[in-house]
């Protein structure tokens, strides 16, 4: 499934008439077709977030929901833990981890799913 925000609005891309086809959004559905079972469970979903400038597979885990933000330019992916609220600073995200562009879509759906599996976000 696949969502875009836009303006505040979320709404359902439906697959082939409005649905972005630009290089981010192949890739995000390139690497999530490679993804495990695990993170299929999880409610993985494609999202085209306008209001955040990203185009990522979105997770929802135990902690909270979490976001394989597919790369710009010469960028890295970045994994993010997006916070429900503000914490005490005023941050409402959490870079847990960052891995270069090096890797096909394969490999880059394998790292997420053991990051994810191995500190505990998926059950």
């Amino acid at each position: 499934m696949e969502i875009q925000i836009s303006g505040g609005i979320v709404r359902r891309v439906r697959g082939g008439t409005d649905a972005p086809m630009n290089g981010l959004a192949v890739q995000a559905r390139t690497v999530a077709n490679f993804l495990p079972l695990p993170c299929q469970r999880a409610g993985a979903m494609i999202v085209h977030n306008a209001d955040a400038n990203y185009t990522g597979i979105r997770f929802d885990t135990k902690v909270g929901p979490v976001v394989l933000e597919m790369p710009r330019g010469d960028h890295p992916y970045r994994l993010v833990h997006e916070l429900v609220e503000p914490d005490g600073s005023g941050r409402i995200e959490v870079e847990m981890r960052r891995f270069p562009q090096i890797y096909k879509p394969r490999g880059v759906a394998h790292i997420t799913a053991e990051f994810l599996q191995s500190r505990g976000f998926l059950t």
